[in-house]
C-alpha cells in the first residue's frame, strides 16, 4: 500500500472527479510469442474488424475520439506485486491500456517523422492529457459495468502513468520503429482473425493478406481476452 501512495504522490490528477468517456466496439488481446516487458510473452492488441474499438472522451480537450491501431500492449506495465489487488490484473482495464498505449504510440511516431493521418488525429495531446484520457477510460469501463468500481486501481494506475517514468517513456525517441509490430506477428494476427491488420498493412505497405494465406499451418497467435463494449 506504501508503494501506491507513493505513486499518488507524483501526480495531481484527481480519479474521482474525471468525467466517465463512452466505449463502444470489440478488442482483441493476442498473445504472440515468448519475450516482451511483462515478461509473460509478446501481446498484440488486435482490432475487430467488424466492429472497431472506439473510445469518446467524457472531457473536454484534445483527442476527443481515439480509434487505436494494432499493435503491442503490455496489459499497463503492472508490476506482478500489486497484481495481489483487486481490480489491478492486467487485463481487467484491457481497454483502457489498449487507448492508453495508442495514444503514446501516436506521440513517439510523430515525435520520430510519422505523418500518418491516425497520429496526427492526436497530435494536440499531450503527456497530461494522456493521463487524464486513461482515467476516463477507467471511468468508463465502471459505467458501462466492465470492472467494478475499486479504491485502488484506478487512482493507482492513474498515478504511475502520470509519474516521471511514464514521462520519460512518452518522450523516448526512437521508439516508433522499435514498437512496430513485426511482419511475422501481423502475418500470424491476420491469420487468426482475418482483416484484422488491413489498416496496419496499408499504413506500411505491406501485403500481410497474402502472406497470412501463405501459412500452411494454424496461426501461432493465441487469444488472451476479447472485450466488447456498447
Amino acid at each position: 500500500m506504501a508503494a501506491i501512495i507513493m505513486l499518488s504522490a507524483c501526480t495531481t490528477i484527481s480519479f474521482d472527479e474525471l468525467p466517465p468517456g463512452k466505449f463502444t466496439g470489440s478488442l482483441f488481446v493476442m498473445w504472440v510469442g515468448e519475450g516482451g516487458s511483462s515478461g509473460d510473452g509478446k501481446f498484440v492488441f488486435v482490432p475487430d474488424p467488424s466492429d472497431r474499438l472506439t473510445f469518446q472522451r467524457g472531457g473536454t480537450g484534445p483527442g476527443q475520439t481515439i480509434v487505436p491501431g494494432v499493435m503491442y500492449t503490455d496489459g499497463g506495465s503492472i508490476p506482478q506485486v500489486f497484481q495481489v489487488f483487486r481490480g489491478l490484473h492486467p487485463w481487467g482495464y484491457a481497454p483502457a491500456y489498449v487507448v492508453h498505449d495508442w495514444l503514446f504510440t501516436a506521440h513517439q511516431c510523430l515525435s520520430d517523422g510519422r505523418t500518418d493521418k491516425d497520429y496526427r488525429a492526436l497530435s494536440d495531446v499531450d503527456f497530461d492529457n494522456s493521463a487524464n484520457i486513461l482515467g476516463e477510460a477507467i471511468q468508463a469501463l465502471i459505467k458501462q459495468r466492465q470492472v467494478s468500481r475499486d479504491d485502488v486501481a484506478g487512482s493507482a494506475i492513474t498515478a504511475a502513468v502520470a509519474s516521471p517514468i511514464a514521462r520519460n517513456s512518452w518522450n523516448k525517441k526512437g521508439a516508433c520503429a522499435d514498437d512496430e509490430v513485426t511482419e511475422a506477428d501481423l502475418r500470424e494476427i491476420e491469420k487468426a482473425v482475418p482483416g484484422s491488420t488491413t489498416r496496419e498493412a496499408r499504413r506500411r505497405n505491406l501485403d500481410i493478406a497474402a502472406g497470412a494465406k501463405n501459412l500452411r499451418r494454424a496461426s501461432r497467435a493465441r487469444l488472451v481476452t476479447r472485450v466488447s463494449l456498447q
